[in-house]
């Protein structure tokens, strides 16, 4: 589905913009492909640019709760610099790489909650507006699937996905936010673990992948975080028995146990802070704990579902399939997609 839009900044006989992604998801770091149509009115216009910006729904943590804003965490100019004629149709291909961090919205074809988009911006001679909103669609990387896969082989179950505006500490993190796959516990697990949160941060040359374990408290001692973080090459793939190798993360996960202060915190951004793209309420970071193998400390808690978001699904022997239960269907990912950022063409402005 295409969002179409009259430019209204350029007036009732302005052009028109219409933006159509190639089919299929992408993965982080693949090509973004498709093609920008442009219409134009009842007069000849220069055409000064042609971008597009990727757009993210990210969730930002402070501490009398949450909120929701857009954030921009890519542009691309695609085009510009010619003339449409009267009533001239005109095409403009494009073939963008996506940031390696972009977080993954789908996982075996079922959406996970994520809502991220591709907004067009167009301009003319004398006004520019945002004309143009499509749903982008990514899929894991063959690391991620794998590891998840393994996940879902040792019975963890999936909860839900968000993304989190700020910064986890000691990390190469590219993106103002990180993604966040929320899991239940397995079996073997439970008795120790309340949920399991996993972060993907990709790179060109692998992955580095973030645990975090919502641990139980014991009869003499509280609940806490535990943390810990793994490097794998994007050749380990074929070269790894991943049920193996991700138990082994998570029992070192679950027996660990951190000195209180010993942790360099995750540290959040300020959503408003120039160039930030956040586009929602007021907000301000909130502290995660961490160092460079482990750490612990609060930061996740007062989480919620977003619209959709159910509790589970497929695990076991099909590996983390997530048909989530009264999940999202890809029409309703799109009218989101649409609901969310309709009337949010102002950077970093609040809605009333």
């Amino acid at each position: 589905m295409v969002f179409k839009r009259l430019l209204g900044a350029m007036g009732a006989g302005g052009p028109s913009v219409d933006t159509v992604l190639d089919g299929g998801a992408v993965a982080p770091g693949g090509i973004l492909s498709g093609q920008v149509h442009l219409q134009s009115g009842s007069a000849d216009v220069e055409i000064e640019h042609i971008g597009l910006e990727l757009i993210a729904r990210v969730e930002a943590e402070y501490e009398d709760g949450e909120s929701e804003g857009a954030v921009v965490f890519e542009r691309f100019t695609v085009g510009g610099g010619f003339r449409l004629a009267e009533q001239e149709r005109h095409s403009v291909p494009f073939s963008v790489s996506l940031p390696w961090e972009t977080p993954v919205s789908e996982l075996y074809g079922q959406p996970l909650g994520i809502v991220l988009g591709v907004r067009t911006e167009l301009a003319v001679t004398g006004a520019r507006d945002k004309g143009d909103l499509d749903p982008l669609a990514v899929r894991p990387l063959p690391v991620q699937e794998a590891v998840l896969e393994a996940l879902g082989q040792l019975g963890f179950g999936f909860k839900s996905a968000d993304l989190e505006h700020g910064h986890i500490g000691g990390t190469g993190q590219q993106l103002p936010f990180y993604q966040e796959i929320e899991l239940t516990p397995a079996p073997q697990y439970a008795h120790v673990v309340n949920e399991i949160e996993l972060t993907f941060l990709a790179t060109p040359a692998g992955m580095e992948i973030v645990l975090e374990a919502d641990k139980r408290g014991g009869l003499f001692e509280p609940g806490q975080d535990a943390l810990t973080r793994f490097t794998v090459s994007h050749h380990d793939v074929g070269a790894r028995d991943w049920n193996s190798e991700v138990d082994g993360w998570i029992r070192q996960l679950v027996e660990h146990r951190a000195s209180y202060g010993s942790h360099a915190t995750y540290g959040h951004a300020d959503p408003y802070a120039a160039g930030s793209g956040y586009g929602h309420h007021s907000a301000h970071g909130s502290g995660h704990a961490s160092d460079h193998e482990s750490g612990h400390g609060s930061g996740h808690e007062g989480h919620r579902s977003g619209p959709g978001l159910g509790t589970a699904v497929a695990a076991g022997a099909a590996g983390l399939a997530v048909g989530v239960v009264g999940g999202l269907v890809a029409a309703e990912v799109v009218d989101e997609v649409g609901d969310f950022f309709e009337g949010d063409d102002d950077e970093g402005g609040e809605e009333d």
